[in-house]
């Protein structure tokens, strides 16, 4: 006779603005994820088609709890918006902790709020790596739909926790007409993973910043609507070009109807700090 696991799961907006029900990164956390199988995770992260879904296990250190991330295709060693999602729900079934240490893949890491509620959670990022990229501008300009003349600098590999490409662009207007081509994507910004993305931004007239993550899936390109690992790799570009004590407001997620706020700081010690607001929008059971 065939048991079934019964799983029960949250379903949360990350880089939400206010209490709008539709904006931000939606996530799914199974709580009590400890005997999954690795087929069994990401057969879920499948299921669901979200473009992350974490799990989480008890702690087997110093950690409050273990986490890991799937995407629907492949496992993610850090990711900005299931860490802030995740933090909320450990910190909600644990007495409503301020400051949760997360274990994954990518190593420990530090996420806490300061708000009522626990609606507010910045996570700590790794110390950044970087390293140039080796592509003509020519073609990383064409990979992503624009003329040249749109890069405002050149573009950097950077990795916080995971690896991406950034290409900083010149105006807003760019960012907003950029369109990526997988054929191109897949050939000029792969990572040793093998997975494919970029990561665009540019200033826009009020002083913050618009921003736009492409990634390829099964041969698509594929658009993310809030981006913390980008955001965090963002601010290892800054740290790289030494400047500290700094904040920028990030805004995402519009061109797929899902408007995001997520907020960067570099602060004086060259920490880079990921803020956004985290808003759990349902419950239920899984059953496997």
């Amino acid at each position: 006779m065939t048991s079934t696991r019964e799983l029960p799961f949250r379903l949360l907006n990350v880089f939400a603005i206010g209490d709008e029900p539709f904006s931000g990164n939606p996530l799914c956390v199974f709580e009590e994820a400890a005997g999954l199988t690795d087929d069994e995770m990401q057969g879920l992260a499948r299921q669901l088609n979200l473009s992350e879904t974490t799990f989480v296990s008890p702690p087997v250190g110093e950690e409050t709890a273990a986490v890991r991330i799937f995407t629907p295709s492949y496992e993610m060693p850090f990711a900005g918006h299931p860490t802030l999602g995740t933090a909320a729900v450990v910190s909600a079934r644990g007495g409503g902790a301020s400051r949760v240490v997360l274990s994954m893949p990518a190593g420990l890491i530090p996420v806490s709020t300061d708000t009522t509620g626990g609606t507010v959670w910045t996570l700590r990022a790794n110390a950044p790596e970087t390293a140039p990229v080796a592509a003509d501008p020519a073609d990383l300009a064409r990979m992503v739909g624009l003329d040249v003349a749109a890069l405002a600098d050149a573009a950097s590999w950077v990795d916080t926790g995971t690896v991406q490409m950034l290409l900083p662009l010149r105006s807003a207007a760019d960012v907003r007409a950029a369109r990526a081509d997988p054929v191109l994507l897949r050939e000029l910004a792969t990572r040793p993973d093998q997975q494919a993305l970029v990561y665009l931004w540019a200033p826009r007239e009020d002083g913050d910043l618009e921003a736009r993550l492409f990634f390829t899936q099964d041969g698509a390109v594929i658009e993310d609507p809030a981006t913390g690992s980008a955001c965090a790799n963002l601010g290892g570009w800054f740290h790289a070009r030494g400047e500290r004590g700094i904040r920028r407001r990030i805004h995402q997620g519009d061109a797929v109807h899902r408007p995001s706020v997520l907020d960067l700081e570099v602060d004086d010690d060259g920490a880079i700090l990921v803020s956004g607001v985290v808003r759990e929008v349902g419950r239920g059971t899984y059953r496997l």
